[in-house]
């Protein structure tokens, strides 16, 4: 695709497109809870739901790091 490998595009596509919309996910978050009027006990939840689904995601970068440097 445009002269990139599809391996070029996976990459890039998992290190900055993918936190990017993770990022615009936790604006939909906020927003849903904000409208919604869930109170605080709510919008933590809503939160602890997401943050779950993306502290797989960041641990896998330190897990690869930790393998890379340290084997």
């Amino acid at each position: 695709m445009f002269g990139y490998s599809e391996e070029q595009v996976a990459d890039f596509a998992i290190t900055y497109l993918l936190p990017a919309f993770m990022a615009y996910m936790v604006f939909i978050i906020a927003n849903l809870a904000w409208k919604n009027k869930v109170g605080k006990f709510g919008t933590f939840v809503l939160f602890l739901g997401l943050a779950l689904g993306m502290t797989g995601f960041i641990a896998k970068y330190f897990i690869q790091w930790y393998f890379n440097s340290h084997l």
